[in-house]
């Protein structure tokens, strides 16, 4: 496993198991595989509404023997909490159902609510112990500029859209570098959208290293210090993924991979008012 270190010190997996989308009836089992195959840092959020089952697989790693400190695992505050009078109680919620005595890394899920108030009570929380680094999701150049400038601690994380055919520009690596932000990618492989999974760029990519095509992806991915963290349900595939530490991509075939960006998002687009709507009230009821 390859490590990078956050703004704060904290080290982190560059590579991680996501449960976004995984049911609750799937999740614990899931995680106990990925577990199992080598992953280390897990990541999960209140509106993926299975917190309580990722803490059930973490506390039977730990009985079986994993260190908790060996383990790495975010969880997201979502928009219904993110204020002031919620945002405490959620988070020490999110704990218990975790059923942990810290959080190693708190995002602020989505750049809507009163994200300023309950950056202060992460703020709290970190120095209290509770958290060991806090970020922020989904957080465009503009946004991230203006909450960066408002706050005493900066993000350890960014946790964005991040695939071949979205990919963030050199102007963002530098700005969230000088900001000692890490970028963080979520549907790294666009969720199989563009038949990503059949591209003939990367399959021609992959033979040369005798590589599939998600590996070659998550490989391009922290070659450029991106943290990445790939979901499935099926172990085959946990493995495979865990599987790209024994080879590196040329700089040509970086920079091929790089040529296949559109620079178009392929799920939300978070500056469009639609979407902040939609985002907004779909979990409104939940919370």
């Amino acid at each position: 496993m390859e490590f990078i270190a956050l703004n704060n010190g904290v080290r982190m997996p560059l590579l991680g198991f996501g449960v976004f989308q995984i049911e609750p009836e799937d999740t614990q089992r899931c995680v106990e595989e990925a577990i199992s195959v080598g992953y280390r840092s897990i990541d999960t959020a209140q509106a993926y509404f299975n917190e309580k089952e990722v803490g059930l697989a973490i506390n039977n790693a730990i009985k079986g023997g994993i260190i908790r400190e060996e383990l790495f695992i975010t969880t997201k505050i979502w928009i219904n909490n993110a204020n002031e009078a919620k945002a405490r109680k959620s988070i020490e919620s999110s704990l218990q159902k975790l059923g942990l005595d810290f959080i190693d890394l708190l995002l602020i899920h989505q750049p809507f609510g009163d994200i300023y108030a309950t950056w202060r009570v992460m703020s709290d929380m970190y120095k209290e112990g509770l958290i060991r680094a806090i970020g922020v999701s989904n957080f465009y150049l503009d946004r991230f500029m203006d909450f960066i400038l408002h706050h005493e601690i900066k993000p350890a994380i960014n946790q964005i859209e991040c695939h071949p055919f979205f990919q963030r520009q050199k102007e963002s690596d530098i700005f969230f570098n000088e900001c000692g932000t890490i970028t963080q990618s979520w549907a790294s492989f666009a969720e199989g959208k563009e038949n990503m999974f059949n591209n003939e760029i990367l399959n021609s990519i992959g033979k040369k290293y005798d590589k599939s095509i998600a590996q070659v992806i998550l490989r391009w991915l922290i070659q450029r210090k991106i943290v990445v963290i790939p979901k499935t349900i099926k172990k085959e595939r946990m493995i495979e993924n865990f599987n790209i530490f024994d080879f590196a991509l040329s700089e040509s075939d970086m920079q091929t991979i790089a040529k296949m960006n559109k620079n178009k998002s392929l799920f939300l687009e978070h500056s469009d008012f639609q979407t902040a709507k939609w985002l907004i009230e779909v979990h409104k009821d939940k919370f």
